[in-house]
């Protein structure tokens, strides 16, 4: 195909295909992630012949389930008859597509597939290819990645190559890993094209939805309180719709993993359910769109970046990421990774803790929920150098963001 995967950069997701297995490949995540380069670098790498259909094209608009045999028929002409591997990218809005893969699972094709919304993995796949698919959710770069592609001095000791990773974290956190972006200076105009495009591909015309400037009003006001929990009553009275229609906006703009939500942390299921907190899914939405007016708090843009991260990581263990606050007038406590019921750490993320009440707000909120949460695996990322502290008889891990972030 006249590819040359040398070139790109390695994501940690590549250990997650499973080659010889008899399931599905679901790789899913937002748009212009890498998803399809992803599969292309990993079947490439294992010397794979394999046919290859892109599916998101105006030109296919439309196609059903009854359609992909004559784009089969299409693939074999061009690939040969004998491909064991066929790659289906973009594959959600192809009505019945599961039919399709299921027929080729059954003859023993190994199928590859990218989908740009959540809605094909909670409700479709599940529903119709109950255990038959391995799921793989790629994000943008992380922060490791984008040190990779600008060949940025991970290990170095030298004050160059700290400063260097220094400047680098900060031009991350602003603007963001989506792969093609590092190339791009309109660094802009690159974003709002890709919201419109998941506003107008991903949810307008899966949803059948009518009122897309309320949506893109909502995705705008989610996007600039990013780290805050969703108030619909505030939106909905703003915007002059109702509250259902701003939940189910809301989670629309979820599916099209535009953000990503967080739940409270609780034994109840109906307090889980209430007082979401919205992420976006990559920090470079935060700024680089038509009247953002977002703020410059590093210590948000942290935040957000250490839940994506988090997120990327658990993916591994099939760990759950929540928020803590015991009541509404308790310190809350950012991150708690869960095992089931079981909290395995507590984290919380602060720029900047170089007074003695920062600090002690930062640590205090740890210390309190230890004891409730039966967690003494304490950690701050911080803007600071790392170093263990020990306060009240519990040790708490401070960690340099940036040593945290390339670990």
């Amino acid at each position: 195909m006249g590819y040359d995967p040398s070139k790109w950069v390695s994501r940690r997701e590549e250990s997650m295909f499973e080659f010889d297995s008899s399931m599905a490949q679901v790789v899913i995540g937002v748009r212009r992630s890498g998803k399809s380069t992803l599969c292309h670098k990993v079947l490439l790498e294992h010397s794979i012949r394999y046919g290859y259909v892109n599916l998101d094209d105006d030109r296919l608009l439309g196609m059903k389930a009854e359609d992909l045999n004559t784009v089969l028929s299409c693939v074999y002409q061009l690939y040969g008859t004998d491909i064991t591997y066929l790659f289906l990218d973009e594959i959600q809005d192809v009505y019945g597509w599961h039919l399709f893969v299921n027929r080729l699972l059954r003859s023993q094709m190994k199928v590859f597939v990218t989908g740009s919304n959540a809605k094909l993995l909670s409700s479709e796949l599940t529903t119709h290819l109950t255990g038959r698919y391995n799921e793989i959710r790629l994000f943008p770069f992380s922060f490791l990645e984008y040190c990779t592609f600008h060949q940025i001095d991970i290990v170095g000791i030298t004050t160059k190559a700290d400063a260097s990773r220094k400047s680098a974290f900060m031009d991350y956190i602003v603007s963001g890993g989506f792969p093609e972006l590092q190339y791009l200076r309109n660094k802009r105009g690159y974003i709002e094209s890709l919201i419109g495009a998941i506003l107008e591909k991903d949810i307008k015309r899966r949803f059948k939805i009518r009122n897309v400037d309320a949506l893109r009003k909502i995705a705008n006001h989610i996007i600039n309180n990013a780290c805050h929990e969703i108030n619909y009553d505030d939106i909905s009275d703003i915007l002059g719709i109702s509250d259902k229609t701003c939940k189910k906006y809301t989670d629309y703009l979820r599916q099209a993993f535009l953000i990503q939500t967080l739940t409270k942390h609780s034994f109840k299921s109906k307090y889980r359910i209430r007082n979401q907190k919205a992420y976006i899914v990559d920090s470079g939405f935060q700024n680089n769109r038509e009247n953002s007016m977002a703020g410059e708090n590093i210590g948000w843009r942290l935040e957000n970046v250490v839940y994506i991260e988090l997120l990327r990581r658990c993916a591994y263990d099939f760990r759950d990421v929540y928020y803590y606050k015991a009541n509404p007038r308790a310190k809350e406590v950012d991150f708690v990774v869960c095992d089931k019921d079981r909290a395995l750490e507590l984290i919380q993320v602060a720029y900047e803790i170089d007074t003695t009440k920062s600090f002690n707000r930062e640590t205090s909120a740890l210390i309190q929920a230890a004891g409730p949460l039966h967690c003494d695996n304490l950690t701050l990322i911080a803007f600071a150098p790392t170093r263990d502290v020990q306060i009240n008889g519990k040790t708490i891990h401070i960690i340099s963001a940036i040593d945290w972030l390339l670990s």
